[in-house]
């Protein structure tokens, strides 16, 4: 079982769009997929047609209560393989109720010992900020995926990120390993996004994603239908760039495991 984490503290960057759509697209070349929602704004379940509103337990119950463990909340989803567990508004208060806990940071960690063997992969939506949540993601993860939108600002946001990074392999889980820099939302018509995306890739070198998911509507439109985007319209562009992402992410895997 290999654990992703998608994270980015910078907003609008893709990151819950490459959590929804890299595990349905993973699931669909044969790979046990689960996908963990751990940002209580709740947009990776809500992407996969969970109604969270009629959820009685969620993440949230499995972090803060030790009775609660993943297998009382995975929900599958209309993608046989694809499993989540969901989160509603209640995980912004777990960041309180962890606040003095004993091992916070490792919280996640010990909760997902359950799965092991269990899935091929683990792919965590994580907050858009460097918050307890995103710490025990981290904590738990074997990779990191960052997303970063091909735009100035969200690509300094990343290397802030890397630096957190090494802090937490240094202090929390020194085996966190940065599969890939992801660029996203990319319009090729501007120089701008050409420019940025030129500076990924000479400053990430081969950190940065071969694959480059670009501007479509497509993608805007699928999670207000509930679906991933090979569900919603498998013939679009942003369904091709996934289906290649979920290819590299695949191969780069293997290697690092070679």
């Amino acid at each position: 079982m290999r654990i992703i984490a998608i994270a980015n503290q910078k907003g609008g960057c893709g990151k819950t769009t490459t959590a929804i759509n890299l595990s349905a697209c993973l699931t669909e070349k044969g790979c046990k997929t689960l996908l963990i929602d751990m940002d209580p704004q709740s947009h990776a379940s809500i992407g996969l047609g969970i109604d969270v509103d009629k959820l009685e337990k969620s993440m949230y119950e499995v972090l803060v209560q030790p009775d609660v463990g993943f297998y009382n909340i995975i929900r599958k989803t209309e993608i046989p393989g694809l499993e989540i567990a969901p989160a509603t508004i209640m995980l912004s208060g777990a960041e309180i109720d962890l606040a003095n806990a004993i091992g916070r940071e490792n919280v996640l960690k010990e909760c997902i010992q359950e799965l092991q063997h269990q899935y091929d992969y683990v792919i965590m939506d994580c907050p858009p900020s460097l918050s307890l949540l995103t710490v025990n993601a981290l904590t738990a993860a074997d990779d990191l995926l960052a997303p970063v939108h091909t735009q100035y600002f969200p690509l300094e946001g990343v290397k802030q990120l890397l630096k957190t990074i090494d802090i937490v392999k240094s202090r929390l889980n020194n085996k966190l390993n940065v599969l890939g820099i992801l660029p996203t939302l990319f319009d090729k018509r501007t120089k701008l996004s050409r420019d940025v995306l030129r500076g990924i890739r000479d400053y990430f070198r081969e950190k940065a994603f071969n694959t480059v998911i670009n501007n479509n509507i497509k993608l805007a439109e699928a999670p207000s239908a509930g679906k991933s985007i090979i569900s919603y319209d498998r013939s679009s562009i942003g369904a091709m760039d996934y289906q290649s992402l979920a290819e590299e992410v695949i191969a780069r895997e293997k290697k690092i495991r070679s």
